[in-house]
């Protein structure tokens, strides 16, 4: 109860102070994490929680579940269709090819490592996560186009990379089996996509069809759609696990399924289950803090340093700059979107998972290069986020304009 009671009071203190800590780039997640990491630290510290149990890892994985359902309800329609060249670009061509990129480099910088690690490694580093630097999309001094592209890209990233993780950690799996099957690990790994998606397609849709419904009738009120809505991600993932299927793709598809009924809905429908998703989410943060002092307790690896530097950088840079060539975009909002690619929770959470599924000493490979990865991306893109939005403010001719939120 100590550290419910430490979570909830960081996280009121943040509340209190939010609008004058966002002037130095201090968002939630850092508080979390600077919290964590000094409340978690030394031989006997105040709080200490043990990772390795069902319980964490059933947490971390309603908390993916719940996250994927909101980021894929939350993408607008309206920018996709709008913009649909520029999210096919880099959803379809330039995603793939900074897996690539990241496996490439793990290649090189850790020949000794097997080839299906660095996949798995490719799949965790990659993810998006805008919340350590949500101010950028909220920000007007940076043009609305390129806002809405983030918003739909990082909606949309986790979900497309999560089946690729979930591959690459049953072939993990296997390799340590002597008598593995890597064929029969492939083709359970389709078989429980193929029930995921088909869990997702019926539940997302009829429970959207039926609250929609409920809602022109009359027949519900404000509160009970927004438990209703609540309601569908954990029926997706439970529903898909009693299956056979993966709950996070099953979650992730019901998200798609149910988010055009959102339009019929009262404009409330969604708080609570965004509401939880940020909570949990936070609670993450917390508890990474330890992830950190756990990894920095052994030496430091300066190959792992900058693998992680690579990744939320060049990784990504270079596959977008290359995809959005001939867009009409300026060479300056191409780099700025090739840029913006924060790395937080949906990192946090698969390489916890990859830690608890597999063997010591791949797991504190990963577990290393993860740590690297997230608190690299959060200094560097936390601390560019005020220069690019006044840059951004000074070519567009509006000064001092005010950052909304």
């Amino acid at each position: 109860m100590l550290a419910v009671a430490v979570i909830a009071g960081i996280l009121f203190v943040w509340s209190l102070l939010a609008h004058r800590l966002s002037r130095w780039s201090i968002t939630a997640p850092i508080a979390m994490i600077a919290a964590g990491v000094a409340m978690t630290a030394g031989a006997d510290p105040p709080l200490r929680f043990d990772l390795d149990t069902s319980v964490f890892e059933h947490a971390v994985e309603v908390i993916l579940a719940l996250l994927l359902f909101v980021d894929a309800v939350e993408v607008p329609g309206s920018v996709i269709r709008r913009e649909k060249g520029l999210v096919a670009r880099l959803l379809a061509a330039a995603l793939p090819l900074t897996l690539f990129a990241a496996f490439l480099t793990g290649y090189l910088m850790f020949p000794s490592q097997p080839a299906w690690l660095l996949a798995l490694l490719a799949t965790v580093v990659v993810p998006l996560d805008l919340a350590p630097t949500a101010a950028v999309v909220r920000d007007r001094r940076i043009p609305a186009r390129l806002r809405d592209v983030l918003n739909v890209e990082g909606g949309l990233n986790d979900g497309i990379v999560s089946p690729v993780f979930l591959l690459c950690v049953a072939v993990g799996v296997e390799s340590h089996d002597a008598h593995a099957d890597y064929v029969d690990a492939l083709l359970s790994a389709v078989v429980a996509s193929a029930w995921a998606v088909a869990t997702g397609i019926a539940v997302g849709w009829t429970s959207g069809w039926l609250l929609g419904r409920s809602w022109a009738h009359g027949w519900s009120r404000p509160t009970a759609v927004r438990l209703g809505v609540l309601a569908v991600p954990i029926a997706a993932y439970a529903l898909s696990g009693a299956l056979g299927g993966n709950g996070f793709v099953a979650s992730f598809v019901a998200g798609v399924c149910f988010a055009p009924a959102m339009k019929r809905l009262p404009e409330s429908a969604g708080e609570m289950t965004e509401d939880l998703v940020t909570l949990m989410s936070l609670a993450l943060w917390f508890l990474f803090g330890q992830i950190v002092n756990n990894v920095f307790a052994d030496d430091f690896q300066a190959s792992a340093f900058l693998y992680a530097l690579l990744a939320v950088t060049l990784v990504r840079i270079v596959p977008v700059l290359m995809l959005l060539t001939g867009t009409g975009l300026e060479p300056a909002d191409k780099l700025f979107i090739g840029w913006m690619g924060p790395r937080g929770v949906t990192s946090i959470v698969f390489g916890s998972l990859a830690v608890i599924d597999l063997p010591e000493q791949n797991a504190d490979f990963i577990a290393r290069v993860m740590v690297m990865t997230v608190l690299v991306s959060i200094v560097l893109h936390g601390l560019s986020t005020e220069p690019i939005a006044r840059r951004y403010a000074r070519r567009s001719g509006t000064g001092h304009a005010v950052p909304a939120g």
